[in-house]
């Protein structure tokens, strides 16, 4: 199972991998589009386009709607927005410190506060 879930968010981050369908991921992520729209904003065929669309939609990364003879689109995985502005944040050189970091929870961390604890000291670090 593990295995599995791994293929299947590499396969999301290998598609965001290509820079049209990030562009449409970022697009999306502003406000919902029609096909022929999207198709517009970029100099490729639409077959194209809607190749790259297709690719997303089965990743579950978008989702669409069809409306008439017009197909919608908008951000399925909306995780995506925030993970993509920070990415944008980095490399655009601005620090990361007010992004939350996790403390460690690790089993050699526990084992070390808890000999600390039996010596009457306490790290707050490893």
């Amino acid at each position: 199972m593990e295995a599995k879930l791994q293929r299947e968010k590499a396969a999301v981050l290998k598609a965001l991998g290509h820079p049209v369908r990030l562009s449409i991921v970022e697009i999306l992520a502003k406000k919902e589009m029609c096909a022929c729209e999207i198709a517009d904003l970029f100099h490729f065929d639409r077959t194209t386009i809607s190749k790259h669309l297709a690719l997303l939609r089965d990743l579950d990364i978008i989702e669409d709607r069809k409306d008439g003879l017009h197909i919608y689109y908008s951000l399925k995985m909306n995780c995506l927005a925030t993970l993509l502005q920070c990415i944008e944040h980095v490399v655009q050189g601005h620090p990361i410190s007010e992004y939350h970091h996790t403390p460690c929870f690790c089993a050699m961390r526990k084992e070390t506060q808890d000999e600390d604890t039996n010596t009457g000291n306490r790290l707050s670090k490893v």
